[in-house]
């Protein structure tokens, strides 16, 4: 029995796709990668009509509209807030459901689909998938997006 052993210490670690290139080098993984991952499996499940609170939305399809603004990361990641360590990554989402939908059926498969994309693609643990639900889209309402005076 090694000092170890008796001492009731662990001294092995396990790391997810480790190996022996794993102790060759270091890889880290940025907080906006977790959350274009989040994002677009969220937007996946049935019931989401769409991620972020009304005003952020409405912000976005503006920025989308305006050459040069940028909506194609922001449109991925809106609604989406992720905090990354080592080998842990933690994620608050924002979403908006349809109408007639089971809002806890709709989290719960958000929160599976999330999960399961983000460690298959990362290889980080998920802590946890905290959901907002800010919205419901009722079947008559408009589209969220403002009119454009650009033409």
């Amino acid at each position: 029995m090694t000092d170890s052993e008796r001492s009731g210490e662990t001294t092995s670690v396990t790391k997810r796709g480790g190996g022996a290139a794993a102790v060759r080098g270091k890889t880290t993984i940025a907080d906006g990668v977790v959350e274009k991952i989040a994002g677009m499996a969220a937007r996946d499940v049935v019931g989401v009509h769409a991620m972020g609170s009304g005003l952020s939305r409405t912000l976005g399809a503006v920025r989308d509209r305006v050459p040069g603004g940028g909506g194609g990361k922001a449109g991925v990641t809106r609604g989406v807030k992720a905090e990354v360590g080592e080998v842990q990554t933690a994620l608050d989402l924002e979403i908006v459901v349809d109408y007639g939908v089971s809002i806890a059926d709709v989290a719960g498969a958000v929160r599976e689909n999330v999960i399961t994309a983000v460690e298959r693609m990362t290889g980080l643990e998920v802590v946890e998938v905290n959901i907002a639900v800010s919205d419901v889209k009722l079947p008559d309402d408009e589209e969220d997006e403002p009119e454009s005076r650009l033409q």
